[in-house]
């Protein structure tokens, strides 16, 4: 798997780069991070199964900055198309694809494990296996997503929001934060684009 990123790395050479104030639209498949606003911890998943609800892979946040296992790369949503560097604008649709299991993140009815509240968010399937439970959409200020703003990801079949409950696992994954979809936007709701490799926008020519 490192291999396979470090191969994503130097085929797209071209056309990354590291986000800069004149230009941060967050682009079609660019690899990124995204922390919690209001904890400051980062999206995370790994070969984890929940013991409850849907068994599927679990989807947590942390704090350690440097964990492999945060890094997302955007896709269109399903049956949607985006070019490589185009500009995602808010009100679209997404998936976010975890790099390191090629899972996508999911939602769905199930209760979360530790806020029985709230709806359980997974990591599921893969390029070949993907369905209409992977499609987050984009709710952020403006005409286009900016790196340097705020956003908040809302499920697309569900009406629910990305959000920490404010729980914390224990064994095998002590610390970790609980990640669940809220029936409303909560004070952990608001994420943020953090560390990444960002494909530039190509400008058209006119």
């Amino acid at each position: 798997m490192f291999k396979w990123v470090i191969l994503l790395s130097l085929s797209l050479l071209s056309s990354l780069s590291f986000a800069s104030a004149d230009e941060d639209f967050v682009t079609c498949f660019s690899v990124l991070k995204f922390i919690n606003v209001n904890d400051g911890s980062r999206l995370h998943s790994h070969d984890v199964k929940y013991g409850s609800g849907s068994g599927q892979q679990s989807v947590t946040a942390v704090k350690n900055s440097d964990d492999i296992n945060s890094h997302w790369q955007i896709f269109p949503a399903l049956n949607a198309e985006c070019g490589r560097g185009d500009v995602i604008k808010c009100g679209d649709k997404i998936r976010l694809k975890h790099l390191t299991t090629g899972t996508f993140l999911h939602s769905h009815h199930f209760t979360a494990p530790l806020s029985k509240q709230h709806q359980e968010v997974s990591a599921f399937g893969s390029e070949a296996e993907s369905d209409t439970g992977d499609d987050w959409t984009v709710i952020c200020n403006g005409d286009e997503w900016l790196e340097s703003e705020q956003f908040k990801l809302r499920h697309v079949v569900t009406g629910s929001y990305l959000s920490l409950s404010g729980q914390q696992f224990g064994r095998p994954i002590h610390g970790q934060r609980e990640v669940v979809g809220t029936d409303s936007i909560t004070g952990g709701s608001a994420w943020k684009v953090a560390e990444g490799i960002y494909i530039k926008h190509q400008q058209k020519d006119l």
